[in-house]
C-alpha cells in the first residue's frame, strides 16, 4: 500500500475523531490508529526494495555504458589499424580514433549523469516520504500521549487550570 495514502488515512483518523472541548485535543481510536502505523510498518519495507531496486538499475546502466564505451574504443582501435597502410590515412585514422574515444566517453559521461540525476530523484523523494511519515507519526504518538495525560488529570477547576497550565507548557517545549 502506498505510504502516502496510508498518511491521509491517518490524517483523516485525527481530523474525524472526538475533539475535547476547549482544547486541540482529540480521542483517536485506537485500534485503527495502531493498524495504520502497522501497515506503513508493511509500506516502507516496499519503498525501501524500490530504492534498491533504482540501485541496481543504475549499475545495470553503468556496466551497460562501460561496456558500450569499451565496445566504441575497440572498434576505433580496429578502424585506426586498418587505415595505416597509407601516411595520410594514418594521421586521419589517428584523429578519427581519439573523436571516436572522446565521444564514447562523452556519451558515457552523458549516461552516468542521467543515472545519477535519477537516482538523487527516487531517493529525494523517498526521504520526503519517509520523513513527512516520521513526522506524521511523531505527532500522532504525541497526540495520543497529551489525550491520555490530559484524560487521567484529576476534575475541579483548580487542578484543570493547572492542567492547562502544564499542557500548555508542554505544547511550548515540544514546538520549541
Amino acid at each position: 500500500m502506498d505510504i502516502l495514502h496510508l498518511i491521509d488515512r491517518l490524517e483523516a483518523l485525527v481530523t474525524e475523531s472526538f475533539h475535547l472541548p476547549f482544547t486541540s485535543n482529540v480521542i483517536v481510536q485506537e485500534d485503527t490508529f495502531l493498524d495504520i502505523i502497522d501497515q506503513m510498518r508493511v509500506s516502507i519495507p516496499e519503498e525501501v526494495k524500490l530504492a534498491k531496486r533504482t540501485e541496481a538499475e543504475r549499475e545495470r546502466m553503468l556496466l551497460q555504458a562501460d561496456e558500450e564505451a569499451n565496445r566504441i574504443v575497440d572498434m576505433a582501435r580496429d578502424k585506426a589499424t586498418a587505415l595505416t597502410e597509407d601516411h595520410e590515412l594514418v594521421l586521419f585514422a589517428k584523429e578519427r580514433a581519439k573523436e571516436i574515444e572522446a565521444e564514447a566517453h562523452r556519451q558515457a559521461e552523458e549516461i552516468l549523469i542521467d543515472t545519477d540525476e535519477y537516482i538523487i530523484d527516487q531517493l529525494s523523494e523517498l526521504e520526503e516520504q519517509l520523513m513527512k511519515t516520521l513526522t506524521t507519526v511523531r505527532n500522532g504518538l504525541r497526540h495520543v500521549q497529551q489525550t491520555r495525560s490530559s484524560t487521567q488529570q484529576p476534575s475541579g477547576d483548580e487542578e484543570e487550570e493547572e492542567g492547562f497550565e502544564r499542557e500548555a507548557q508542554t505544547e511550548l517545549s515540544d514546538e520549541a
